[in-house]
C-alpha cells in the first residue's frame, strides 16, 4: 500500500519510522517532510491547503491512506476532503478536530457532558474579559481561542500578568476562555478511536515550559517520556470513563463522529483526572516515545482506525522500558528561533543506541541547518526512567549545534519518585 504521511516536525519523523517498518507500506510518501523524514519516504512538494492538489496526488500515486500529522490541515478540513473522495485518511474531520481548534468549544462540551475540567468562561472582547476575571482568583489561567502550537497558555500569577495576556489575545484579533487554576500534575493520555470504539494507546509526561524546573514560558514541549507511571491503571480507566468515553459518544451524537486519535492532556487533581485540553492528533515530542516503546505493525492499525475496523484490533503493543526524548531547540525560542545554525554529529549520537528524530532542520548547500524553533529530538529508550534519561543525555552530549539548547532535566519528577 502507498502512503501519504503530511507534515514536517519530530513528530512525522517518528510516525515515517514507524510507518516504513509496517510490511504493508509498499512506498511511503511525506509533504513537505524534512531531512530526517527523507530516509524513509519521498518528499513531495504539496500544498497542504490546496485540498485539490491532495486529492489529485492520493489519485495518481494510488494512495492507500493519509495520515496527518498536525493540527492545522485537521482543523482546515482536510481529512472531509479526503474521506469524500474515498481516501482513508487517519484524522478527524473538521467539526470533530474544533476539539483542538476551539478551547471554548471543548469547554462547552465538557459542560453538557459534565465531564471533569476547570471552571471556565468564554470571552470575546476585552472589556469583558477584565470584567469576567473579577471572579477567579489567583493564579488563573488565560488560554486563546484556537491554535497557538502549544504556546496560548498563561497561567498567571498576578493580576497584571492575567490583564497583559488577554491583552495579547485581543491584540491579535482572537478570543479567550478564562479558566480556573488546576492544582496537581500534568500527564498525556492517548486514546485512538474509530468514532465508536475505543483504544488506549499509552502514557507520557511532556515537559511544557522552556527552562529547567518547568520554568520561563510556555513551548510546544521541550522533552518527554512515556510511560507516566503517575497516571496509575485505576486513574487511566478513570479518566476514560469520565473523560474521553463520553466525549466520543457527544461528538458521534453531535453527528460529528471523531475518527484519529485523542490526546487527553490530564490534571491530576484531589478529586481525580480532569481534562485541561484535547488535542486532535499525536503530541510532538509525546509522539516520539510513543513510537519507540511502540513494538505493532501501525500502519495496519492506523487504517483500521480510517476504515472504521478498531474495534476487531487487539490491544496495542507497547514495550515495557521507558522512552524519554530530549528536545534541542534553536537559541531564541519559544520567541524568535536563530536559523541557519549548523548540526552535527547525529551519527555519533545514534551509535550510542539512541534516535534522533529531525524537526525543524534543512539541507542547506549540504549541510545539516536549523531551520526551526524545535529542531531535533534525541530519544533513548531504557528499563528504567534514569536509566533513559542517562541515555537519552549522552547522545545529546554528542550533538554538535552551537546555536542550539535543551533543557538538563527531562523526566525529573518521575526519576525523583523512583529514587525514593
Amino acid at each position: 500500500m502507498n502512503v501519504l504521511l503530511i507534515g514536517s516536525g519530530g513528530r512525522e519523523h517518528a510516525l515515517a519510522w514507524r510507518l516504513a517498518q509496517s510490511p504493508g507500506c509498499t512506498k511511503l510518501f511525506a509533504a513537505p517532510g524534512n531531512p530526517g523524514i527523507a530516509e524513509h519516504a519521498d518528499l513531495v512538494l504539496l500544498d497542504v491547503a490546496d485540498h485539490a492538489a491532495v486529492l489529485d496526488f492520493c489519485r495518481e500515486q494510488a494512495i492507500g491512506l493519509v495520515v496527518i500529522g498536525p493540527e492545522a490541515p485537521l482543523v482546515d478540513g482536510l481529512a472531509d476532503s479526503l474521506r469524500a473522495d474515498g481516501v482513508p485518511v487517519f484524522g478527524p474531520g473538521k467539526a470533530a478536530a474544533q476539539l483542538e481548534g476551539s478551547k471554548g468549544f471543548t469547554k462547552d462540551l465538557c459542560a453538557s457532558a459534565r465531564i471533569p475540567t476547570a471552571g471556565y468562561v468564554r470571552v470575546t472582547d476585552r472589556a469583558e474579559a477584565l470584567a469576567r476575571l473579577n471572579a477567579f482568583p489567583l493564579p488563573v489561567v488565560i488560554k486563546a481561542d484556537g491554535l497557538a502550537a502549544g504556546k496560548g497558555v498563561t497561567v498567571a500569577m498576578s493580576r497584571d500578568e492575567a490583564e497583559r495576556a488577554i491583552g495579547e489575545i485581543f491584540d491579535g484579533g482572537g478570543e479567550a476562555v478564562i479558566e480556573e487554576f488546576m492544582d496537581g500534575e500534568e500527564v498525556s493520555l492517548f486514546v485512538l478511536t474509530d468514532g465508536t470504539a475505543l483504544m488506549p494507546f499509552g502514557t507520557a509526561q511532556d515537559h511544557k515550559r522552556v527552562g529547567d524546573g518547568d520554568t520561563g514560558p510556555n513551548t510546544g514541549g521541550m522533552g518527554a517520556y512515556s510511560p507516566a507511571p503517575v497516571l496509575t491503571p485505576a486513574l487511566e480507566q478513570r479518566a476514560i470513563d469520565e473523560i474521553v468515553a463520553p466525549t466520543v459518544a457527544a461528538m458521534a451524537t453531535a453527528g460529528t463522529p471523531f475518527s484519529g486519535v485523542l490526546y487527553a492532556g490530564l490534571m491530576l487533581t484531589a478529586d481525580g483526572p480532569k481534562l485541561i485540553e484535547y488535542n486532535a492528533r499525536f503530541g510532538d515530542p509525546e509522539c516520539q516515545v510513543l513510537m519507540m516503546r511502540y513494538r505493532g505493525d501501525l500502519l495496519a492499525l492506523l487504517l483500521a482506525v480510517a476504515e472504521g475496523r478498531l474495534g476487531e484490533q487487539p490491544a496495542p503493543d507497547f514495550s515495557g522500558d521507558t522512552a524519554l526524548t530530549v528536545v534541542m531547540a534553536a537559541h531564541g525560542y519559544p520567541g524568535a528561533p536563530d536559523k541557519g545554525g549548523t548540526i552535527g554529529g547525529i551519527a555519533r549520537a545514534e551509535a550510542t543506541g539512541a534516535r534522533v528524530f529531525q524537526a525543524g532542520t534543512a539541507l542547506q548547500d549540504g549541510a545539516l541547518v536549523a531551520s526551526g524553533g524545535r529542531v531535533l529530538a534525541i530519544t533513548a529508550v531504557a528499563t528504567t526512567i534514569a536509566a533513559a534519561q542517562q541515555a537519552a543525555y549522552a547522545a545529546v552530549a554528542q550533538i554538535d549545534f552551537p546555536s542550539g539548547f535543551n533543557r538538563s532535566d527531562i523526566g525529573w519528577r518521575e526519576v525523583a519518585r523512583q529514587a525514593e
